[in-house]
């Protein structure tokens, strides 16, 4: 996240949890961090306890957080450390027996694109110690006049995204069959949509619905900012390359904790006030086009585990089962290619992993 995500939002009673609900739906939880911070601890076994919340959660995309970075060496190659990291969680994971999810399935890490060409040598060493796993780069470029929305671990300017460095460096990613995670905030939107029309053959991954703010300037004025970022919206999906993660809603900067009492609340009054942005999301893009997530442990600050997923359930109770198909697992399992989830659901025979079956 590009804001101190860890702050808790205006409460302090203890978070409720819920059952599960439509514990049968498979999942692919589209986007996850690990990491350990001073402020915050959440690494393998506390994502464990977070799976074993009731979902059918068959696989998960870890994404950089800036953590796990190789200590010496040169600077530009210290994030593969993060890459070295989640594959040995995900090599942790399946030796597991009691644990029937593919953890680190896909890892999205972090290159500097400003470095331009030479961020080559960089996505080079990313995918050799993925071993397999590697799948793109997030670099965030989440800008704002208001400096309490901005994290100075992430050095952004307002423009970054057109830059010729950035640009060079971004040409890259298609080059080498990668894509890109785009963490923004919404009224950046329409500069990755210029972005994804200079590339039309990189896969870019709009993260968070889009960076929905509803704190600082913005306290207050959700309503204004809607319209700004639904119009923004509509002329993004128009780019076929891009699909949209639906999540981040329990991020403090969002706001969303300020209209709720997120300690208390049902996942289904949750999703009420979620549903206008997620409804506008798969409108525009169609599900074949959007992904659930997570975004843990950032969004533990305003709700547990399985409650946003049965928040994400409530969103779509009324679709089709193809469509909660796309939504919560299979177009995740196409960006991010993970074929052994793909072919599972092809084969005749569904009933693997534990007798648990892809529908």
């Amino acid at each position: 996240m590009n804001q101190r995500t860890d702050a808790a939002p205006d409460h302090a009673a203890p978070l409720a949890d819920e059952v599960a609900i439509d514990p049968a739906q498979s999942i692919i939880d589209a986007h996850h961090h690990l990491y350990d911070r001073k402020q915050l601890r959440y690494l393998l076994p506390d994502f464990i306890a977070d799976l074993r919340a009731g979902h059918n959660v068959r696989a998960t995309v870890f994404v950089q957080a800036l953590s796990m970075y190789r200590s010496d060496g040169p600077v530009s190659l210290r994030p593969v450390g993060e890459t070295d990291f989640a594959r040995s969680v995900a090599e942790e994971a399946a030796r597991d027996a009691q644990l029937d999810v593919r953890v680190c399935d896909a890892v999205v890490g972090y290159g500097d694109l400003m470095l331009g060409d030479a961020v080559r040598d960089v996505l080079e060493a990313h995918v050799a110690a993925g071993a397999g796993r590697f799948r793109g780069i997030r670099h965030i470029v989440a800008w704002d006049p208001d400096p309490s929305l901005l994290n100075p671990a992430y050095p952004t300017w307002e423009d970054m995204l057109g830059s010729d460095s950035f640009r060079s460096g971004f040409a890259h990613l298609g080059r080498m069959g990668l894509s890109f995670d785009a963490w923004l905030f919404f009224h950046q939107i329409d500069q990755l949509t210029a972005l994804a029309r200079a590339f039309p053959e990189t896969p870019i991954v709009l993260n968070h619905c889009g960076g929905i703010l509803g704190t600082g300037r913005y306290a207050g004025r959700h309503r204004e900012v809607f319209e700004v970022w639904r119009a923004a919206i509509g002329e993004l999906a128009r780019c076929p390359n891009v699909t949209a993660k639906i999540g981040g809603f329990g991020m403090a900067l969002s706001g969303f904790h300020r209209q709720q009492d997120y300690a208390r609340a049902q996942s289904r009054d949750l999703a009420e006030s979620w549903r206008p942005w997620a409804a506008t999301c798969i409108e525009a893009f169609g599900t074949g086009r959007c992904m659930f997530e997570s975004n843990f442990p950032a969004d533990r600050i305003s709700l547990t585990y399985g409650k946003a997923w049965n928040t994400m359930k409530w969103l779509v109770a009324d679709a089709s089962q193809e469509e909660k198909h796309d939504l919560f697992w299979r177009s995740a399992a196409k960006v991010y290619r993970l074929d052994s989830i793909l072919a599972d659901a092809a084969a005749p025979d569904l009933q693997r992993h534990g007798e648990r079956t892809v529908s």
